[in-house]
């Protein structure tokens, strides 16, 4: 991944940009994780790499799921809500018969799809609000696809923002040098060193 996002010369191009960017920030923030330390929480949060790398691929595929069924509502979940609420906190950890790998492949397979329906979607067309989820708004009716894009693209940018710091609390890499890995580049001389933790 770039360091900076690329010129961009319409919405569109802006929006696809954008969202492929904070895509790419998974990569790099994973890069050269064991699995073990994939699954680490050595924060205050529960959150860990692997957890937030599964949950921005799951997020991504509900709200595509709505964008692709647009204008219409997608089939409705039949499981009971108690179901779905636990489906949903599972997508935020990493269990131990997952391997980061493995979920980076699905990220990285829902990330080429959810390009490819912002590529050809009409970003009027309406996306109805969900009445059953008790955290959406009950005034509106309807987003745009325009906005779901835009929504995904923060949520990417938030969680992406929770991994740098988690990162960094494993074993002190910060975006630059994990780009520069991952990408086979020297970092420039006023990029800080990987600091190593003083128990690793």
């Amino acid at each position: 991944m770039p360091a900076l996002a690329r010129p961009v010369t319409d919405e569109r191009s802006a929006l696809r940009e954008y969202l492929a960017y904070h895509q790419s920030a998974y990569f790099a923030v994973s890069y050269g994780l064991s699995d073990e330390q994939a699954r680490l929480t050595p924060t205050v949060s529960a959150l860990s790499i692997g957890g937030l790398v599964k949950h921005a691929t799951g997020m991504q595929r509900t709200w595509m799921t709505r964008v692709a069924a647009a204008p219409d509502a997608p089939p409705k979940d039949p499981r009971p809500f108690e179901e779905i609420s636990r489906d949903f906190a599972d997508q935020h950890v990493m269990r131990h018969d997952e391997t980061l790998a493995g979920l980076l492949d699905a990220f990285k397979a829902q990330n080429a799809e959810s390009l490819r329906l912002f590529e050809t979607a009409d970003l009027d067309a309406k996306v109805p609000v969900p009445e059953d989820i008790p955290w959406f708004p009950k005034d509106i009716q309807a987003w745009s696809v325009r906005w779901v894009i835009l929504h995904v693209i923060n949520e990417l940018a938030r969680h992406a923002g929770h991994a740098d710091i988690i990162r960094e609390s494993i074993d002190g890499a910060t975006m630059y040098e994990l780009i520069a890995g991952l990408e086979n580049w020297e970092p420039r001389p006023w990029v800080t060193p990987w600091r190593k933790r003083a128990d690793s």
